[in-house]
């Protein structure tokens, strides 16, 4: 399989990779870049290869990846999605997110079925031959195509991307190609000095790889001299202007605006074709909301059980302080520890927010967050599981003892949240959850059809479990009322509690399709609640 060269005079691909260490801001920069170029009136599409020889991201450990994103078609994704999404404002699908499994077991099983004609199969040319297409694949229909590479170049798994990436240029020209390269540079406390070694040794690694990189982004804890980009420059064979120095920000969405002030501003216009200067009102404004001070101050419980890695949450933090910037208000999260937290804890917040999750850990904490959110008028915005929870909560003051869901207590009588039809077996296994857009229909006049200001609605999805209708009177018996459904009505995907400032809780992921500079109204209504009280 050889990539096409048919694909258009115009179509240009933007590679981003790594080096020195991982969590550099890859994915930022890649999005940073995008969001410039759209801004120059680019069509942009982006994807991100993954080495990791899982099939999707679905089964990765939150603790050590950080929060799994869901795609509009059931993707499970690495948390850079989520980036992408926010900073283009475009929903991204199944073909944005590609790793070695998936791509790996497709050229095993067209092996079996004898599809290679006897060939013997190999990394090189069949597994960077299917690379090459997924990235044509994604990019298909867009001016420019971002390519985030995952990983740190030299990584033994990521060697066919990197290989894969720079055979690309062969077969599409490498004036339609552009290599930016991320690297680390850091600050030696006792001698006061930042060092550019580790990063000159990641573009000669790259280097050796057959890939000269067009632009260098530098990552600093702190602002570093221009000497630093001058001297990894001249030694890493990058073109003057081609290095970009890039502190730590305030805000991520400063960096589209640092990015095109710094000398890789050219590079893209020479790139592309367009030295049209990019509107980018839009990150001004943004930057200016959220580093300015706010007369009202409001605390956010976030009851959670993962408390080592706010990644695990991303884009939950991310809808809140989109709401809070929209409502002017100051966002303080408070983590509470879902197996510790206490009502003294729910006490000392203004609203609570209880995320989605898997499994029995904290389960209890958390329903005693909605329990008390419930039972003392505190705003309460749940989430996937934050519903379950909220349902649980209702049923046993409604007089349910002891209700629970199948997914906590196998054995519990009273399972006012049960597993899907077609789900048992699958409990440990990927791909299999409810992942996607689903509809749904809100019930008029409800505070949740206020809030959307409309009946019909999409929202992102990825569960397992469902709340079990035959026990919706004793829900409601606990203060709360389904306010939406599946458009068939069989399925409850949202509930409210009655004569409460504002308790609502859905079974979707709201927080996927919040934007920046569009906040989600289920995260409006919560600040508002607040501000209200």
């Amino acid at each position: 399989m050889e990539v096409g060269t048919d694909m258009g005079e115009k179509q240009k691909y933007i590679f981003v990779t790594g080096g020195v260490l991982s969590g550099v801001g890859k994915g930022i920069t890649a999005a940073s870049i995008g969001a410039i170029l759209q801004a120059k009136g680019s069509k942009v599409s982006i994807q991100k290869c993954d080495p990791y020889l899982n099939v999707d991201a679905g089964l990765l450990n939150p603790r050590e990846h950080g929060e799994c994103f869901v795609t509009k078609d059931g993707a499970e994704t690495d948390l850079d999605l989520g980036h992408y999404e926010r900073f283009l404002d475009i929903e991204l699908t199944q073909k944005s997110t590609t790793l070695s499994g998936r791509l790996l077991s497709q050229l095993i099983a067209d092996e079996r079925a004898g599809k290679f004609n006897g060939q013997t199969v190999q990394l090189v040319p069949h597994l960077t031959n299917a690379i090459k297409q997924a990235i044509v694949d994604a990019g298909e229909g867009s001016d420019v195509h971002i390519v985030e590479i995952g990983g740190t170049v030299g990584d033994y798994e990521g060697l066919s991307f990197v290989e894969a990436i720079r055979d690309f240029a062969g077969q599409v020209g490498r004036e339609n190609c552009l290599y930016v390269h991320v690297v680390y540079a850091p600050f030696i406390e006792t001698s006061k000095e930042f060092k550019s070694k580790p990063a000159q040794n990641a573009l000669h690694e790259l280097r050796g790889f057959g890939i000269t990189p067009d632009c260098v982004v530098v990552r600093t804890e702190a602002p570093a001299p221009h000497a630093i980009a001058e001297k990894i420059g001249r030694f890493g064979g990058v073109r003057e202007g081609g290095v970009v120095l890039l502190p730590n920000a305030k805000t991520v969405y400063e960096i589209p605006l640092t990015i095109y002030a710094s000398g890789i501003g050219p590079v893209l216009d020479e790139f592309i074709g367009n030295s049209e200067k990019p509107d980018l009102k839009k990150w001004k404004q943004l930057a200016k909301a959220q580093q300015a001070s706010y007369a009202k101050k409001v605390t956010v419980g976030l009851v959670a059980k993962y408390l080592d890695n706010e990644d695990t949450y991303l884009s939950v933090l991310e809808a809140l302080r989109a709401a809070a910037w929209q409502e002017k208000v100051e966002l303080n999260i408070a983590w509470l520890d879902a197996e510790k937290s206490s009502e003294k804890e729910f006490s000392g917040v203004d609203a609570l927010l209880v995320p989605g999750g898997f499994g029995a850990r904290g389960v209890e904490g958390k329903v005693a967050a909605a329990t008390y959110a419930l039972q003392n008028n505190v705003p309460y915005l749940g989430i996937c599981l934050g519903m379950q929870v909220a349902v649980i909560a209702a049923a046993r003051l409604g007089g349910l003892k002891g209700a629970n869901s199948t997914e906590f207590d196998a054995k519990t009588k009273h399972d006012v949240v049960y597993i899907m039809d077609g789900q048992a077996g699958k409990e440990s296994t990927g791909g299999t959850l409810r992942l996607g857009d689903y509809q749904a229909t809100l019930k008029k006049g409800s505070k949740t059809a206020q809030l959307y200001g409309v009946q019909n609605i999409t929202e992102r999805h990825r569960h397992r479990y469902e709340v079990n209708r035959q026990f919706i009177s004793e829900v409601e018996a606990g203060g709360l009322t389904v306010s939406g459904t599946s458009p068939d009505g069989e399925l409850v995907e949202f509930v409210e509690a009655k004569n409460h400032p504002y308790f609502v809780a859905t079974q979707a992921h709201p927080e996927f399709k919040s934007r920046p500079d569009r906040a989600h109204p289920l995260f409006v209504g919560l600040m508002r609640a607040i501000g209200d009280i």
